[in-house]
């Protein structure tokens, strides 16, 4: 009988979760479970009988990926259904199952996206790509031109220095910054550290991946040119 079990390294990388050797640093970490059982480097698996997870997210061997990018409403979590309250998964129609890139504050609007390709979150998450990602920043009263550059040059929150960020005044309460790290409610602790508030927090670029014209609650596919674009910037094949 012709043998099935192919190995588990070898398995999550055609899943296209990540390479082989990223795959034994996940399973010497005891990130993986095969059968709810921790997986041990050497294990083989079965594709057809065997569940492999990784941080509680199944590994699947398909290559049939998908990319949406969403305007998240107003009071929604990014996160799974909790107390009641409406996850982002709750609120979009899509036959695949996806999860979102990012976890974001529910009293923001944002450009979200969803997949159900580990890759693309795998590198649009990792501070070691820089990847930038612009918001449209209103605060309650005027903000001086001094306190712009402050958070511009950099400024100490959660006990470490941000690093330099673009920023641009639109009007005298709203500007626009654009990130290449990420930190826990980041702006809302830079701008905050000005002795100002903010009043409405929106995301309108992740890379190439632009808002638009999108209304809240709506989402889309990534077009081919986004794709494109992506795959340009991150070297790897979408699809």
């Amino acid at each position: 009988m012709e043998e099935k079990k192919i190995r588990l390294q070898k398995y999550m990388s055609q899943a296209w979760i990540c390479s082989r050797r990223k795959a034994e640093e996940y399973i010497n970490a005891w990130d993986v479970y095969i059968n709810g059982v921790k997986a041990l480097i050497w294990q083989s698996v079965d594709p057809e009988t065997d569940k492999v997870t990784l941080w509680n997210m199944i590994v699947e061997d398909k290559k049939n990926h998908v990319y949406y990018k969403l305007n998240k409403p107003f009071w929604i979590i990014t996160t799974c259904s909790q107390d009641g309250e409406s996850s982002i998964l709750d609120i979009v129609e899509i036959p695949e199952r996806v999860f979102p890139i990012w976890r974001l504050d529910k009293n923001s609007t944002w450009l979200i996206l969803l997949t159900n390709d580990w890759r693309l979150s795998n590198y649009l998450m990792h501070p070691r790509y820089e990847h930038e990602k612009e918001y449209i920043v209103d605060v309650y009263w005027k903000i001086s031109d001094e306190e712009l550059d402050d958070m511009s040059e950099g400024m100490f929150i959660l006990w470490k220095r941000t690093r330099q960020a673009e920023i641009r005044r639109v009007w005298s309460w709203t500007f626009s910054i654009i990130l290449k790290e990420w930190m826990n409610r980041q702006i809302r602790r830079m701008v905050e550290k000005t002795w100002h508030q903010v009043k409405r927090l929106k995301r309108i670029r992740v890379e190439n991946i632009l808002i638009e014209d999108m209304k809240e609650w709506e989402y889309r596919k990534l077009t081919q040119i986004e794709l494109g674009w992506l795959e340009k910037r991150l070297g790897i094949k979408l699809g």
